[in-house]
């Protein structure tokens, strides 16, 4: 596999894994004990921290991506092992 394609599938990884981080460790602000602004929804998250979300997803895109390319390289699941129509 040439590096870019790896590159560009580990980019993916990483976009997808942002979704799986985000909803973990979401504090309201009643949780946290502070007070709501005005006109904020009592839902909305308290001290939004992009560098934790970005530390938390490099770390799980990095560990699906090695199972990914462990697959790649030994040939685990392959695509006719998920050909569940065309099966002989």
């Amino acid at each position: 596999m040439r590096w870019q394609s790896m590159l560009a599938i580990y980019i993916l990884f990483w976009a997808f894994s942002v979704f799986l981080v985000l909803p973990f460790g979401v504090r309201t602000a009643q949780e946290a004990g502070a007070e709501l602004v005005p006109g904020q929804a009592e839902s909305a998250p308290h001290g939004f921290s992009p560098k934790k979300i970005a530390i938390r997803t490099t770390i799980v895109a990095t560990v699906l991506f090695g199972l990914f390319f462990l697959n790649y390289i030994n040939g685990w699941v392959t695509a006719d092992m998920l050909d569940w129509v065309h099966r002989k």
